[in-house]
């Protein structure tokens, strides 16, 4: 049976309608060692495919329509065309297939947006990769599935052991789904970004009042007053907006990097062992997350001082999507997330005190229990009204006004999984760009690493070398002083 795009869903194609440089794709490059036999054909892949594909009847549907608007929403429905080639396809990276190589092709591939007329996701499989390796790149909008939801989605591809395809059922993720958001932690503690519903507590403020009880009688009025006069209505949703930035959250510090951006990408990798992350949060304090926050805070800050800018005291300001699934939602498609705003300590000269703020006012934070409600019920009362004026509030609550950049992070499998009897050797993640915002960063844990993927409009920040230089510095000082703690 159809089924409508939920108001949080939709939310992804408007902002992609509203601003052409938008790309609401979410993905990232699973990189494999050597296979028997070589890597897999295109015919390979899309029988192992059409043999799991039965449990995501989702990626065989596409959009009743385009693009959002009016009184409805766009609704999910089989395809009648549905066919996996042409959804899969392959490619070859020049010799010598090293790390700048799959980089550049990788760059281009998400620079190209996916094809509403069809089901919204691509993989390729990426041959000549150096030492005989090889990897599946995958785009998939934002409509369909959250990062998290993604990496379940991957397990379908993904096996346990390196026995033959097909021989092994789909593994399911060791992680606590309760738990799920954040990057994995030993202690058993919460990360600093844990939240069973994130934040935007400035938007449940301003909503208050309509939750529960009288809720959904109200917001149907609201509704149907939003469609008997829908420029009041509009004008009610700015003003409100306007109001929450105003008087509840401070508005984001404007930068360089905040800027109109285009529509091409550029993709790099940080990598970094989980063994260093663990041993600087155990030496130092804080969390795996704070860990996270810090050595990006780190780059962001040495392109913000290449360009002679000043560093805000306040911090930039990072939205950092949270996970809101539950155990039964494994494999369930869609989007259960909600946001955490994190202001990221940038002024702060020296890497080891700039991670010290971090904690601290994670820990203020985390103490704040405002800050664990708002959106996801803002977004669904919004929803009862006509998707004309629901777009308006979707384009606020991702403007440059309210956060500087994006940082998500999805805990990945702590295993090694194989594909075609080839070892997964690293998964790296992709985070979509909004309008303004230049650059953006996914982290992702696996099988003891992990990978900060790194994206950015090219034009507007082509010196993102030193963004990944001042990272990876930023871990070596948070190393050292970790090691000096403990010594």
């Amino acid at each position: 049976m159809p089924t409508h795009l939920t108001p949080l869903d939709a939310t992804f194609l408007e902002l992609e309608q509203a601003d052409d440089s938008a790309h609401m794709h979410i993905g990232g490059i699973m990189v494999f060692g050597p296979a028997p036999g070589g890597p897999p054909s295109r015919d390979e892949l899309c029988r192992h495919l059409g043999d799991r594909l039965a449990l995501l009847p989702r990626y065989r549907q596409r959009l009743s329509v385009p693009h959002t608007g009016g009184m409805t929403w766009p609704r999910w429905e089989l395809d009648p065309a549905f066919a996996l080639d042409r959804h899969v396809t392959r490619a070859a990276l020049p010799a010598p297939g090293g790390e700048q190589e799959l980089g550049e092709w990788a760059s281009g591939f998400f620079s190209q947006r996916l094809d509403r007329h069809r089901p919204l996701w691509e993989m390729v499989i990426v041959e000549g990769l150096a030492d005989g390796g090889w990897a599946i790149a995958s785009k998939t909008h934002h409509c369909m599935v959250d990062g998290v939801g993604s990496v379940d989605v991957a397990h379908l591809i993904l096996d346990a052991t390196a026995a033959t395809p097909g021989e092994i059922e789909a593994p399911v993720p060791e992680e606590d789904p309760g738990r799920r958001g954040v990057l994995p932690e030993e202690d058993g503690h919460g990360g600093s970004m844990i939240g069973r519903s994130g934040p935007l507590a400035l938007l449940g403020r301003a909503w208050e009042g309509l939750v529960p009880t009288e809720s959904i009688v109200q917001a149907a009025q609201m509704g149907v007053h939003g469609v008997l006069h829908p420029r009041e209505a509009l004008s009610s949703a700015r003003a409100a907006l306007d109001l929450i930035v105003h008087d509840e959250l401070h508005a984001a510090p404007h930068t360089s990097l905040n800027e109109a951006i285009g529509a091409r990408r550029r993709f790099e990798v940080v990598r970094v062992p989980f063994a260093e992350m663990r041993a600087i949060k155990q030496a130092l304090g804080g969390t795996i997350n704070d860990v996270a926050l810090a050595i990006t805070a780190s780059g962001v800050r040495a392109l913000l001082e290449a360009r002679g800018e000043a560093l805000p005291a306040q911090g930039l300001r990072a939205m950092v999507p949270m996970n809101l699934r539950i155990a039964s939602e494994h494999l369930a498609l869609g989007n259960k997330v909600s946001s955490l705003f994190v202001e990221l300590p940038v002024a702060e000269a020296d890497a080891v005190e700039r991670y010290r703020e971090t904690v601290a006012r994670a820990e203020a934070m985390k103490a704040d229990g405002r800050q664990a409600e708002g959106t996801s019920a803002v977004i669904e009362l919004a929803g009862l009204a006509p998707p004309v004026i629901h777009a308006t509030v979707a384009q606020a609550l991702y403007a440059r006004r309210l956060f500087n950049l994006t940082i998500t992070n999805v805990p990945g499998p702590r295993q090694t999984l194989y594909a075609f009897g080839a070892p997964l050797l690293e998964i790296q993640p992709l985070v979509p760009l909004a309008a303004d915002h230049a650059v953006g960063v996914a982290v992702l844990s696996y099988d003891g690493n992990v990978c900060f993927g790194v994206v950015a409009d090219p034009d507007a920040v082509p010196e993102l070398e030193l963004m990944l230089e001042a990272m990876d510095s930023s871990l070596k000082a948070l190393s050292s002083a970790a090691q000096a703690a403990m010594a």
